[in-house]
């Protein structure tokens, strides 16, 4: 149950090229291509494409009946000009695949190498490229989709790597793994005036300048901690770039983040209380959208238990380092339906974190991701 040489050298390649031609969240068709160019010789029973948008599901089919069992990877790359210098550095400026959506995507490109060579006994094995992880949508997308019925999961699986970890290292545990998180577009309109006068005007500036920090006091706890929230002002804008115009409006953008969907709830009626209080007290109009939307992940217990019976078939060492991870990810939703788990895979303990312009994907983690993905699809499925 192992790669061959000129499988992971194979491997490694089609990480390279993934990561030299990066695309955002919901273009992806070059990325998609790429893949069903990649799998072609693999020989899966169906091919799903247009999945969800640009996603892709490669189905491995038993001669017998069984569970469906998914493993999923994603498409996207992120918004970020990439400052590393390897030979296949991203090839377009102010994209790059910074998270290791191109390793995540070799791994189960090598696991549909392995199940074309033995094919499973009962059941089927669905290997989704996920589009839009990184926007929160896509996952949403996928599941709205009426094709996602034909291969709609009993289990499903993912892994992330993780820097900070050891090289190799396994994080592991049961409950919530990431948290929920929504970004909140806030807009506070007044009415501009001359700066000479600015007194016949309504400002935003009073009501931002309170609001930033009190926002961001809504923070409590750390994880693991159930009543974690935390709040983080990502972006303000506040009138023209002039000299001559005293503001009337501004434009303010923080992340919400909590460890679970309940509590996520909470952290929002309290945000839009204090921001109508504040829009009020200062004679504004607010107006508000929630983008980026993510659901908690929550490990399953019977999914968690699979991947560690896995990992110690393996004998690779586990423990639940990093987790619960303060980081949002759009796995969360196959857990509404599927019995669901994903594990952290260390990325190395001084390696560039995940969204940082130096980052890249180690290509170490593919072959070892592959044999846990396939113990866990041997074990459910034959």
């Amino acid at each position: 149950m192992t790669l061959t040489n000129s499988d992971i050298a194979e491997l490694i390649t089609l990480r390279r090229d993934l990561h030299r031609t990066p695309e955002l969240s919901g273009e992806e068709a070059g990325t998609a291509k790429r893949i069903l160019f990649a799998l072609s010789p693999f020989r899966p029973d169906d091919l799903i494409t247009g999945l969800g948008g640009h996603g892709i599901a490669a189905v491995y089919e038993g001669a017998e009946p069984g569970p469906t069992v998914l493993f999923r990877c994603e498409l996207d790359a992120l918004p970020i000009h990439e400052t590393g210098t390897p030979d296949y550095r991203s090839e377009t400026d102010g994209k790059g695949h910074l998270c290791g959506h191109d390793g995540h995507m070799a791994i189960v490109t090598g696991l549909a190498r392995r199940l074309s060579r033995q094919r499973p006994t009962k059941g089927r094995a669905v290997l989704l490229f996920q589009p839009a992880e990184e926007t929160g949508a896509g996952a949403a997308e996928v599941i709205a989709d009426p094709q996602f019925a034909q291969i709609a999961p009993d289990y499903a699986f993912s892994l992330h790597n993780m820097p900070g970890l050891p090289l190799g290292a396994i994080g592991l545990t049961e409950g919530p793994v990431n948290c929920a998180s929504r970004g909140l577009h806030l807009t506070l309109s007044g009415k501009a005036a001359h700066a000479s006068n600015p007194e016949s005007g309504t400002s935003p500036m009073a009501a931002v300048s309170s609001l930033m920090p009190a926002l961001t006091n809504l923070s409590q706890c750390t994880l693991p901690d159930p009543d974690f929230k935390l709040v983080t002002v990502t972006h303000l804008r506040m009138g023209e770039p002039a000299f001559g115009i005293a503001p009337g409006e501004a434009t303010l953008y923080a992340t919400l983040r909590t460890l679970t969907d309940d509590g996520m709830d909470d952290l929002v009626n309290d945000a839009l209380t204090l921001i109508n209080h504040s829009a009020s007290h200062h004679c504004l109009t607010a107006s508000h959208t929630f983008e980026d939307v993510f659901l908690h992940s929550e490990n399953d217990p019977e999914a968690t238990a699979l991947l560690r019976n896995a990992l110690d078939t393996l004998k690779i060492p586990h423990d639940t380092s990093g987790q619960p991870w303060r980081a949002s990810e759009d796995f969360g939703r196959f857990g509404h339906a599927a019995k669901s788990a994903m594990f952290l895979l260390g990325a190395g303990e001084n390696h560039a974190a995940l969204h940082n312009p130096d980052y890249d994907f180690p290509d170490d983690l593919i072959a070892p991701a592959v044999r846990i993905f396939e113990q866990v699809a041997r074990d459910l499925l034959g």
